[in-house]
């Protein structure tokens, strides 16, 4: 039994915002302060990342951890009432995440996904936050060791979806 009135949950359910959330914000003012630089919510890649280096080639979602579904996380756990629309809600949104960084990775885009709860409490987020940090570094280190010239291509492994075998994809940045 929900213990608010169907206008009270409603005013509650579209106060939620997608974009300058608590987390993304800190990522964001984090990476700013480290001068990478950024764009925000690119509309011509798949999923519309949240952060896109384009000199790092890498997309980054800050998922919240109950909209995306987040496996053996505490802040993620279905709702009491209404649970079949919330379970197939949240179902779809990990398979369009899933969709969604197959086909950043067919375009030779890095994607990076960081959980609301790896930004909680303070110790955890600044360990989050250094690890990005070198794993970006080490992705535009690792993308310009490539040979330069019309000829590079990058070969991203996916996992096919129908028979779990991996294909090499070729994308041409």
């Amino acid at each position: 039994m929900d213990t608010m009135s169907p206008q009270q949950r409603h005013k509650n359910m579209a106060a939620i915002r997608s974009a300058d959330t608590k987390p993304e914000m800190t990522v964001r003012r984090w990476l700013h302060s480290r001068g990478f630089r950024y764009r925000l919510n690119h509309r011509g890649l798949p999923g519309h990342p949240d952060i896109v280096l384009r000199k790092y080639r890498t997309c980054i979602f800050v998922n919240g951890c109950f909209w995306h579904g987040h496996e053996g996380c505490r802040y993620f756990r279905l709702p009491k009432t209404n649970v079949d629309f919330w379970r197939t809600k949240i179902e779809r949104n990990r398979e369009r995440d899933h969709r969604d960084y197959q086909a950043l990775a067919r375009l030779g885009w890095h994607t990076i996904v960081i959980w609301e709860c790896s930004l909680r409490p303070a110790s955890v987020r600044q360990c989050t936050l250094e690890s990005l940090e070198q794993t970006l570094y080490h992705i535009f280190l690792a993308d310009r060791q490539l040979p330069a010239g019309p000829s590079r291509t990058l070969h991203y492994p996916l996992q096919s979806e129908e028979d779990g075998t991996d294909e090499k994809l070729v994308a041409e940045p």
